[in-house]
């Protein structure tokens, strides 16, 4: 039996990705003053979209037709705040060899696409009426978005926490 030296071994596990200089550059692109701009950002979609759960919840225990309207504003601005904070995080996404590298950057990527269509969809499914369109679809596309804002932020989190994406090295 041929017994390989320990250092051939080794080099047989090495990842060829993570040798990869540019695998450790996931250093925000886009930012002023070095706070990354998608990170600013998305925190206002996520609490938008709670927002609109929380006034379809209220319109359908109130019956009271500001919560409707309320909604519907809840619903638009955070879609379009989701598209700018979507289109920040697309730009690192292509921009940093590091972030484009790792599969979590993408799954991260396509739950939140998921997550703007279902946010879209809502919105245009106010405009119609925003009265009519809260009951029984629009409470459910609220909590199903409610969900996957979750589950988005979650694995965003994951890029933040665990593979340190967007975080600065300078500092103390």
């Amino acid at each position: 039996m041929t017994r390989l030296p320990e250092d051939s071994a080794e080099k047989r596990l090495v990842d060829p990705i993570a040798e990869d200089p540019s695998f450790h550059r996931t250093g925000s692109k886009v930012a002023v003053a070095g706070h990354p701009i998608h990170a600013m950002l998305v925190a206002f979609p996520v609490a938008l979209c709670a927002c609109t759960f929380g006034a379809d919840l209220l319109y359908w225990y109130t019956g009271d037709l500001f919560w409707a309207r309320a909604g519907l504003w809840a619903a638009g601005m955070g879609f379009l705040m989701g598209v700018l904070a979507g289109v920040a995080g697309t730009v690192e996404l292509l921009w940093a060899p590091g972030i484009r590298a790792r599969a979590a950057s993408w799954t991260h990527f396509v739950i939140a696409v998921m997550l703007l269509s279902l946010l879209g969809a809502n919105w245009g499914l106010r405009l119609m009426g925003f009265e009519a369109a809260v009951l029984p679809f629009g409470v459910l596309l609220s909590a199903f978005a409610l969900g996957f804002t979750g589950f988005t932020g979650w694995h965003g989190g994951k890029l933040v926490f665990e593979y340190q994406i967007g975080v600065s090295s300078k500092g103390s």
